[in-house]
């Protein structure tokens, strides 16, 4: 019996990475088999080792198409996508490069949504109804996402297939804004780290310094994005030198850069800052880097920030005054008090010089936290586009008080400077909370790998199979899906140093960036990890 979700008797094993309406039965051909038996050199390869519910004969993924329809037995099925790249199917044919092997073979299976419940047995003819808009087949598709070299005609019909899974649909138009956007303005403008001047420091609140950053012949530093962060290395602050991140906090483009640090009285690089620098320190610093950036555009923005968080929407609002935006803006920042209150004359300043800005700030000592009614209340449309920047837990808030109000979660950016979330689809979380930390064993003896989000560095050892086994085996939160350099769901910013693979991926990264399920560093690596 086929159900809206799966088949009586054979569910998905894993519902962290699969299942759902619009991956309810998995499919695999006969004709796949013969070739991987041949590829491989195998003669073990039976019915169901792909992970498959329906083994099939014919309905090759060069013919089939995203959308179409088939009647079987009782029910009715639609294509909405092909295989997932997982690194499962690699542990169930105890073939690591599986995931890889699929998408470059094109061969990778697809999904089926039910659209009729019903009985279905073995040897049941299969009858297409429907053939799906475009006739993009299921090998086009999973090559379109994956490989390089992408038809952007392609690109452009496979986001008009109202079949296609929502989580492929946005992929692709990702893409497509990817390719709209000129990315040369997002690699970073220099390679490594260069030693930067402060040339003045300014008290923002008891709790809060600005510092402004100079090249150290007084040339004007390239301009960054607003909202972008700078990684700076400070030596005197510990051993090995510890590493930070801080959002840019003034007019970008302004040929000097500001960073603007609270003090935090468990914060070994803080505490040292507020402590020990002064004007004529030098500091090393990364190019400013982040994909949290102000967009160009015509539409209204709400700026939101809570604390410290405001450093880089602070950046976006120099940014919209520097031009005087004619742009509906919205400031919304939250404070303990007015006395902890930093940049309260430099944003109000800044409000009055644009001519359809408006400011709101809350007080949480008096006013407690900002919530959806309150919200609500300010009338924001639909049609902004919002910046968050604080706590993880406001973020988390906000960004669910936003999307009650009507706003497309598409249209709600976040920045978060401490380790990313986890995307382990199928694996258990170990125990909560636990920090990252060397790993156990005989320390390594290789060039050291510092993840940069996690403040850790450690050596690197040829007993990992890659940077991201380090990674796991130092609690470090890591992303990935496939593990043999396929998904890109695993690509890691390199603030500086170099890897080389240890497979090839299908598709290079963008530079400056890694994919860590398969490479190992070639010296000394800095990673936004």
């Amino acid at each position: 019996m086929v159900r809206r979700l799966n088949i009586d008797g054979d569910a998905q094993g894993d519902l962290g990475g699969h299942g759902g309406e619009q991956r309810a039965v998995m499919v695999y051909q006969t004709e796949s088999y013969d070739f991987w038996r041949s590829y491989l050199g195998r003669d073990d390869l039976a019915p169901g080792h792909f992970g498959e519910n329906f083994t099939i004969t014919g309905l090759p993924d060069n013919d089939v198409c995203i959308g179409d329809r088939y009647r079987i037995g009782g029910a009715e099925f639609e294509v909405t996508q092909p295989r997932v790249t997982c690194f499962r199917v690699g542990l169930r044919m105890n073939e690591p490069r599986m995931p890889n092997l699929l998408v470059s073979q094109r061969r990778p299976g697809f999904y089926f949504r039910v659209i009729t419940e019903g009985e279905v047995r073995a040897d049941d003819e299969i009858v297409r109804t429907h053939r799906g808009r475009h006739e993009l087949s299921v090998a086009d598709v999973d090559a379109l996402l994956y490989l390089p070299n992408r038809d952007l005609d392609r690109l452009h019909k496979v986001v008009d297939v109202p079949a296609l899974s929502p989580g492929w649909q946005q992929s692709f138009r990702d893409m497509l804004a990817a390719q709209q956007e000129s990315t040369a303005q997002l690699q970073p403008a220099w390679e490594g780290f260069r030693p930067l001047r402060i040339s003045e420091i300014r008290r923002e609140s008891s709790q809060v310094m600005s510092l402004w950053l100079e090249a150290d012949d007084h040339a004007s530093l390239p301009p960054a994005l607003p909202g972008q962060y700078l990684t700076v290395r400070i030596p005197g602050a510990g051993a090995p030198v510890p590493l930070r991140s801080y959002s840019l906090s003034s007019d970008p483009g302004a040929g000097y850069y500001r960073i603007s640090v609270k003090r935090e009285e468990q914060g070994l690089v803080s505490r040292w800052l507020h402590e020990h620098v002064e004007v004529g320190s030098v500091v090393e610093a990364a190019a400013p880097r982040g994909e949290f950036h102000l967009a160009e555009g015509d539409g209204p923005v709400l700026l939101l920030s809570a604390g410290i968080g405001i450093t880089p929407v602070l950046a976006m609002l120099h940014a919209l005054a520097a031009v005087r935006s004619p742009r509906e803006i919205w400031w919304l920042h939250t404070a303990r008090s007015p006395q902890t209150q930093a940049f309260a004359a430099e944003v109000a300043g800044l409000i009055e010089s644009l001519p359809r800005a408006r400011q709101s700030v809350f007080y949480t000592h008096t006013q407690g936290r900002l919530g959806r009614s309150a919200l609500a209340a300010l009338g924001i449309p639909a049609n902004a586009t919002a910046y968050l920047c604080g706590p993880t837990q406001f973020m988390s808030d906000m960004r669910d008080a936003l999307t009650a109000e009507g706003l497309a979660p598409e249209r709600i950016h976040s920045e978060l400077f401490g380790a990313l979330p986890s995307i382990n689809p199928g694996i258990v979380d170990g125990a909560p909370g636990t920090p990252p930390h060397p790993p156990a064993g005989l320390a390594g003896t290789g060039p050291s790998i510092t993840f940069a989000r996690s403040g850790l560095t450690v050596n690197w050892s040829s007993r990992f199979g890659s940077i991201l086994e380090l990674a796991e085996a130092c609690d470090v939160p890591t992303r990935f899906s496939c593990r043999s350099g396929v998904c890109h769901v695993c690509v890691t910013g390199v603030v500086a140093g170099s890897a080389s693979y240890l497979q090839p991926p299908l598709e290079p990264p963008e530079q400056g960036t890694v994919l860590i399920c398969s490479a190992a560093p070639e010296g000394e690596l800095v990673l936004d990890l």
